[in-house]
């Protein structure tokens, strides 16, 4: 790895910190740090890419309102699993595409329809453990809400949970191949493949037999003569099921992991339920889900100190950008009351934070992503009222790409439901 081509960059000692380094995927907060200092843009061999660290830098790739950047590097990053989303597309295309399944996730479908879908499996999720007095709430409950809510969502069966997460394991993997392994990538185009043979057979039924789903909503969707095919269809399922599985499971282990090691703003949230918000927000600028998207550039651009050329994919290090002292004051502090985050815009494209990118690629799923963590911190903490980690438990992220905590056991008085 090289520092960018310039030479205030690429004399700076010692070497900028390697993404795809063990000591990196151990800390990477103390990394970034470095990043931001000394190297906001680094030319990284074995990536392939440009890495930029500085919430300067992320947020005007993100806005792009200069139209320098584009997702091209989908193309070669998320076709392979999911076949062609509408992540990569632009323009109009781009616009009829979001049109067409931006409803369901906002406004009255999401709090008619949806609304009762999420409180309902989360309900039957919390009842599974609720008298027991102990739970690990990443195996019960996050990495299982989200999948049976796209599931009921989509009118799946939800008997095939496992598969939808062992799917959506597969492809967030493939994603974040950085190290580029065959055996991933294989894996990866496998899922693409059991996935369609799931899924265009169900999508077919769907537009015969129309029912009150979203899936039964996207065959019959139409925006200035544009209907979907089933190919975009299946697209979008399996970009729905591993980008709203993934980000949802890791948001809601933590936000209870960060409530649990600031127990003072655990019991404000407890009391005030309205600052769920909050909490949920500062859990997506502190300890976001996704800690890195990529974009490629249009044109020659500069760009962190440094000229990155046209056609290259640059690396955003979302991580590290909501972690900026010129943006954020005690950055590395989680705090649910500061004042330069603002919550209420939390969940849309005027968001202060980047967790969901910004601008016209702004995360279409966010006020569904929203609404399940509201609910299942309500109810879990409807449930245990004392909720504590477990005896000696520290809890910990793991991932690169994605991060998020691997286990969460906790424990609580039980009480009735």
């Amino acid at each position: 790895m090289t520092s960018a081509p310039q030479e205030s960059l690429a004399s700076q000692e010692p070497p900028a910190p390697d993404i795809l380094s063990s000591a990196f995927a151990a800390d990477p907060y103390g990394a970034y740090r470095t990043m931001r200092e000394s190297a906001p843009l680094i030319r990284h061999e074995a990536t392939n890419s440009y890495i930029i660290s500085r919430y300067e830098d992320v947020e005007r790739v993100f806005k792009d309102k200069a139209g320098e950047f584009t997702t091209d590097n989908y193309d070669w990053q998320i076709e392979p699993v999911h076949g062609r989303t509408i992540l990569q597309l632009s323009g109009r295309e781009h616009a009829v595409r979001r049109a067409l399944v931006a409803p369901a996730f906002r406004g009255t479908d999401l709090q008619e329809k949806f609304l009762p879908v999420i409180e309902r499996n989360s309900r039957e999720l919390v009842d599974t453990f609720r008298h027991t007095g102990a739970a690990d709430l990443v195996d019960a409950f996050a990495t299982r809400l989200p999948v049976l809510v796209i599931a009921d969502m989509l009118g799946l069966d939800k008997a095939d949970h496992d598969r939808f997460h062992g799917w959506y394991t597969t492809v967030i993997a493939f994603l974040g191949n950085l190290a580029g392994d065959p055996e991933v990538a294989a894996a990866g185009e496998r899922t693409r493949q059991e996935f369609a043979a799931y899924m265009i057979p169900v999508i077919q039924q769907r537009r015969a037999v129309p029912g009150d789903d979203l899936l039964s909503a996207l065959c019959a969707a139409e925006v200035d003569g544009v209907r979907m095919s089933d190919e975009d269809i299946k697209a979008f399922c399996s970009l729905l099921l591993a980008a709203g599985g993934e980000t949802t499971d890791k948001a809601i282990a933590s936000i209870f992991a960060n409530l649990l090691t600031h127990p003072e703003q655990l019991a404000a949230v407890r009391e005030d339920r309205g600052l769920i918000d909050r909490a949920f927000a500062e859990t997506l600028r502190f300890t976001p889900p996704v800690h890195m998207i990529m974009r490629q550039t249009a044109t020659e651009v500069e760009l962190g100190g440094g000229r990155v050329p046209a056609g290259s994919t640059v690396t955003c290090l979302i991580g590290s950008a909501n972690r900026d002292a010129s943006r954020y004051r005690d950055p590395d502090r989680f705090d649910i009351f500061r004042t330069d985050l603002t919550s209420t815009t939390a969940f849309s494209a005027a968001a202060d934070h980047l967790a969901f990118a910004l601008g016209r690629h702004f995360c279409v799923g966010a006020l569904l992503a929203r609404a399940e963590v509201e609910t299942g911190v309500n109810q879990l903490l409807d449930a245990m009222p004392d909720v504590r980690l477990a005896d000696g438990f520290t809890p910990s992220e793991q991932g690169v790409f994605t991060r998020g905590p691997r286990s969460l056991p906790v424990r609580f008085t039980p009480v009735a439901g």
